[in-house]
């Protein structure tokens, strides 16, 4: 908390001078503390980890003053633990009040686990916290914060109370504790705050309380009301509105008829979906709600006549989503059984628009419906309603969740295997549709469907949305699986002539993962990339992965992979890296995540150069044979702040048939921080692309510092760009620099090694400097991306580079 901030109550001005100061008040009274203002009294990150009970992530503010305390135009902020320069805090808004000595609930994102929902919340976010270490904020302001350190922000006059736990930089006076997925930091129950966040605030169970005094369960607060037995004027329709967010939020409405369509009884996210039978004939208003009942499983059936009542919520699965429309607090009578629900809508061909969303240039949110002219509009029109597609190709593999993606527009930009393609920030396919399954899955499995498959006949249920994706149907009934024998395809050896050069992510690749997984990668370089004689490796984690201890060393990692690649017939390879400064580079915390490379010494020679480390960058000198690298491998402009929490690009100097290659292995700042593409700011905001345009910049600068040295010089800039090939970041790099992008000569339904939200999309790429150009050769091996039993989430490339031609060694 920091007093002296206008519009605040004072406390002492020593106390003041000693928060901005950072002077030690270790032992100071309580009655220092600011206590005219609310504080954060509890943060919660683990929601929905493994082992987690709750579901979500949580803050929890208290307000330790006499009165009530205004949060309207009030933010909760968060910042992970080591923000960079790009970092932007993810803003929560807050409204309403906190009474005296009372709670007020924040909801953040929730995990794929835990089974527990919090209570009501007065407010809800998607922020994804970190359950070890991060930074919340309470900010008198919704514009994000711009402090970096402790210091910054604690001369922030927006800031009212911060709360860094774990290793965060930004806290006051010392962190609170490290947390793990069932722990919270919280403090006593005065709130009592000294300015010292690891002395006012304990690790302990989670006990998030809302405004009304409830807590997980239900327990603490006063009873529901009586549930209501007779329709009111109010019909569903109404509460939907015309626009996305219903003109009754955050009030009780009763009365609403309906006949129930499906029923959710698993996980922490129960409850029901019922849909008016009449209607009012307005194609912008939907006729179905659905009825939020935390843990616990409705007492309902599919036919059930009710009549519902409750509180009208919009729930944000996560920052910049869209809300769902829904009733919680929610009580309800059973009117009759046995009903016939109302008939689905079929998805056909031209159902759903082509347009995908309206160019607003922001929130979308309060704009009028118009679902017969944008997809997103359609499926705003229609959430909750029944809906169905029949004979529906599969254009996104079935993932670990029991999903899979479907198109209803089989010809919108298709690829060769029977997928979507996203060939431009314009080209959305607004035909794909996800598929949930709301049936009992140790009864009904999850269809295992690949690419090109189909789900035959009539897939059917309700309209929901997901922060995974957007739209999509929970399915209560599934079509038949029917195989399009989708086959994996190799490469092609490498001529006498010619040096094979890889590229391939390995996701999170560490030396403690099954064996099954280093034989699978190890069968794909051997039988499906032919062995290349590089291969350029992205996402090498450390030797204990994502345990957090402090290790950095990958050489285990390594080490499998080459005996599996090994034992499969393959080359005995070598291999290069540079270990990164701990939690430095991005990634899954504690995997300390890089680049490495893999060389058959049989075809290719590494050379050498010592002195790279993981500060030092690489420069290029000019050498008796033309263009040498003052360290080999090293690494391009390491201390630069376009790499802040980012792998840093490896560089080697190869040598084969009397040539010399030049190979840069990238993994760009990662698309995670992006605005999705169903999101409600529209167009969504890209906020990632400046730094991997940054990094771009500098791998551009580092190619043409060497090819001013060599214009013929054979230069490979590789990896998994993280963006597109009509992207900024391409451009620079294309367009703007001095490199060719070879995936363009491919046919334009080939141009994909990447499934997402079921866009088959090119993130990985391998380029050449333009005077190499036309002696390369280049293919994709699919044999991940397009199938649900992967070794990787991305396919490997090839590149064969024809060395007859080329500078030779020892020119002037």
């Amino acid at each position: 908390m920091f007093p002296n901030r206008p519009g605040r109550l004072t406390a002492s001005t020593s106390a003041a001078a000693a928060v901005l100061l950072g002077a030690s008040l270790a032992g100071a009274p309580a009655v220092l503390a600011d206590t005219a203002t609310p504080v954060i009294s509890e943060v919660y990150g683990g929601g929905g980890n493994s082992g987690a009970d709750l579901r979500h992530d949580f803050v929890e503010l208290g307000n330790p003053a006499a009165e009530a305390v205004s949060l309207d135009g009030w933010s909760v902020q968060y910042l992970p633990a080591s923000p960079g320069a790009t970092t932007r805090a993810q803003v929560t808004a807050l409204n309403g009040e906190i009474a005296a000595g009372g709670h007020y609930l924040v909801r953040q994102a929730a995990g794929a686990g835990g089974t527990v929902e919090l209570p009501d919340p007065d407010a809800a976010g998607g922020a994804n916290m970190a359950a070890a270490s991060g930074t919340v904020l309470l900010v008198s302001g919704t514009a994000p914060v711009t402090c970096r350190t402790a210091d910054e922000c604690a001369e922030d006059a927006d800031v009212v109370d911060i709360v860094g736990y774990g290793t965060a930089v930004v806290h006051e006076g010392t962190a609170a504790p490290r947390l793990d997925n069932t722990t919270s930091a919280a403090r006593d129950a005065g709130f009592t705050d000294t300015d010292d966040n690891g002395a006012d605030l304990t690790a302990g169970t989670p006990t998030p309380t809302n405004s009304a005094g409830r807590t997980p369960g239900g327990g603490g607060g006063p009873e529901e009301p009586e549930e209501p037995v007779e329709p009111g004027d109010l019909r569903v329709h109404d509460v939907q509105g015309t626009t996305r967010t219903s003109p009754y939020a955050g009030q009780q409405v009763a009365g609403l008829p309906g006949v129930v369509t499906a029923v959710n009884p698993f996980g922490g996210a129960r409850g029901f979906w019922f849909q008016d039978t009449e209607g009012d004939g307005d194609p912008r208003t939907s006729e179905a709600l659905f009825v939020f009942t935390g843990s616990t499983t409705p007492d309902v059936a599919v036919g059930d006549e009710v009549v519902a009542a409750g509180r009208v919520s919009e729930y944000r699965p996560a920052s910049g989503t869209q809300t769902i429309t829904q009733l919680d607090q929610a009580r309800w009578t059973v009117v009759s059984s046995g009903n016939t629900p109302p008939e689905s809508l079929l998805l056909e061909e031209d159902t759903i628009p082509e347009a995908y969303a309206p160019d607003h240039g922001g929130d979308i949110s309060g704009l009028t419906l118009e679902p017969d002219t944008y997809a997103l509009d359609f499926w705003a029109a229609h959430e909750h309603m029944l809906v169905r597609v029949e004979d529906a190709p599969v254009v996104g593999a079935s993932d670990p969740y029991s999903a899979l993606w479907v198109t209803t527009k089989p010809g919108q930009n298709p690829t060769a295997n029977g997928g979507t393609r996203y060939a431009s920030y314009q080209d959305q396919n607004s035909g794909r549709v996800k598929i949930e399954s709301l049936l009992d899955l140790s009864r009904h499995p999850f269809p295992q469907a690949n690419v090109g498959d189909t789900l035959a006949g009539v897939t059917e249920g309700p309209v929901y949305y997901s922060r995974y994706g957007g739209y999509l149907v929970r399915a209560t009934t599934l079509g038949e699986h029917v195989s399009g024998d989708l086959e994996r395809t190799g490469l092609r050896d490498g001529k006498r002539y010619e040096v094979s050069i890889a590229t391939y992510n390995v996701e999170n690749l560490d030396a403690l993962d099954d064996q099954g997984k280093f034989d699978e990668l190890a069968t794909g370089i051997v039988r499906y990339l032919s062995s290349p004689d590089i291969i350029g490796l992205e996402e090498i984690q450390d030797n204990n992965g994502p345990v957090d201890d402090g290790t950095v060393d990958a050489d285990l990692t390594l080490d499998r992979l080459v005996a599996a690649v090994e034992a499969q017939g393959g080359p005995s390879y070598e291999w290069r890296q540079i270990s990164p400064e701990d939690k430095q580079d991005g990634g899954q915390p504690g995997g300390n995540i890089r680049n490495a490379f893999l060389f058959n010494p049989k075809t290719v020679q590494f050379v050498d150069r010592p002195g790279g480390d993981a500060t030092t960058a690489v420069e290029v000198v000019e050498g008796r044979r033309g263009a040498e690298l003052s360290v080999s491998p090293g690494r391009i402009s390491p201390k630069d702040e376009a790499w802040a929490s980012s792998r840093k690009p490896l560089v080697g100097h190869f040598r084969s048939l009397n040539r010399d290659i030049y190979v840069v292995t990238n993994h760009f700042n990662s698309k995670g921080g992006d605005q999705p593409l169903h999101g409600v700011n529209q167009p969504p905001n890209r906020t990632s692309e400046p730094q991997r345009a940054a990094q771009a910049e500098l791998v551009r600068e580092f190619a043409e510092e060497l090819l001013a040295v060599d214009p013929e010089a054979n230069l490979v800039v590789m990896g998994d760009l993280n963006d597109f090939q009509f992207s900024r970041t391409l451009d620079i790099l294309t367009a703007d620099g001095p490199m060719y992008n070879p995936m363009e000569d491919l046919p334009e339904e080939e141009r994909y090694n990447y499934v997402f939200d079921g866009n088959s999309q090119a993130l990985d790429h391998i380029l050449v400097n333009a005077a190499v150009a036309d002696r390369v050769d280049y293919g994709i091996s699919r044999i991940n991306s397009e199938y649900h039993d992967q070794a990787s989430d991305h396919d490997p490339q090839v590149l064969w580079l024809d060395v007859r031609r080329g500078t030779p060694p020892g020119r002037p």
